[in-house]
């Protein structure tokens, strides 16, 4: 697995982004960084969110999912499911090189590595497990079809499935805000399932919505996007992604037409 990493720092590594700058950062934190394979959606946004939360050292990875490099071979044998995010850490269980892909698994793994924002009692940890498995299975999903039928379906297939995902993504608002109502994060204290949610919330104008019939949801949004570390998570810039245009149907292809290989 590393040595496909190897292979695949040939897709524009960006600058190396040190151990992040928070108070309380583990001691003994490994130099060689961490690879993130990356490109700037919510997804790839809640693994550097994290890393930066943890002050792990990470390389950021980019991968254009727009020319179709999720596709190259290299990239296949650290995330099979052709997806971003995915990591290789160099210094994983028994101190071998270990990759990593899907987001939900890579939070969890970060946190057992570093003990930090994943609790290790069973208790507390179901908490987090529920809502970040809630966010995997309903919030992802919901808000980005809500996002791609509004932004790209054609007029003709348009009217029900935005009416259908707006409608969920509502009811799913609903279920956040009301379990924030009398707790300042989703588990109680700040984990990775805040983490998790973050990246597609911050994205409701895009998705048709508005947050003002959500008070303790907007309160909480506010709350987490003004951590330092999610600022320098959400803050990656690849200029190349500024640059994708949807309508062109070779991007249109590759991002929207792929089928069994």
């Amino acid at each position: 697995m590393a040595h496909g990493a190897r292979k695949l720092t040939r897709m524009r590594p960006l600058k190396s982004r040190p151990a992040g700058r928070r108070r309380g950062r583990a001691r003994g934190v490994p130099t060689q960084p961490i690879e993130l394979y990356y490109w700037p959606t919510p997804n790839g946004q809640k693994v550097s969110i994290m890393l930066e939360e943890c002050g792990l050292p990470y390389r950021v990875i980019a991968v254009n999912i727009a020319r179709g490099e999720q596709f190259k071979p290299a990239f296949l044998k650290i995330s099979p499911n052709n997806r971003i995010p995915a990591i290789v850490d160099p210094h994983g269980p028994g101190g071998r090189p270990i990759a990593v892909f899907e987001s939900g698994a890579i939070l969890q793994y970060l946190g057992r590595k570093t003990g930090q924002f994943y609790p290790a009692g069973e208790r507390a940890r179901v908490e987090v497990d529920q809502w970040l498995f809630w966010q995997m299975a309903n919030l992802g999903p919901k808000a980005g079809e809500a996002n791609h039928f509004r932004r790209y379906a054609t007029a003709a297939n348009q009217q029900y499935a935005v009416e259908r995902f707006g409608n969920e993504l509502n009811r799913l608002f609903g279920v956040m805000n009301k379990r924030l109502k009398d707790r300042a994060f989703l588990a109680g204290r700040y984990s990775i399932a805040d983490m998790a949610c973050v990246g597609w919330i911050r994205l409701f104008e895009r998705q048709g919505r508005e947050l003002d019939g959500f008070p303790h949801l907007k309160r909480w949004l506010k709350r987490v996007r003004a951590r330092p570390a999610v600022r320098r998570g959400m803050g990656i810039r690849i200029e190349e992604a500024s640059r994708v245009d949807v309508r062109d149907p070779t991007v249109r292809a590759v991002l929207f037409g792929q089928r069994a290989r």
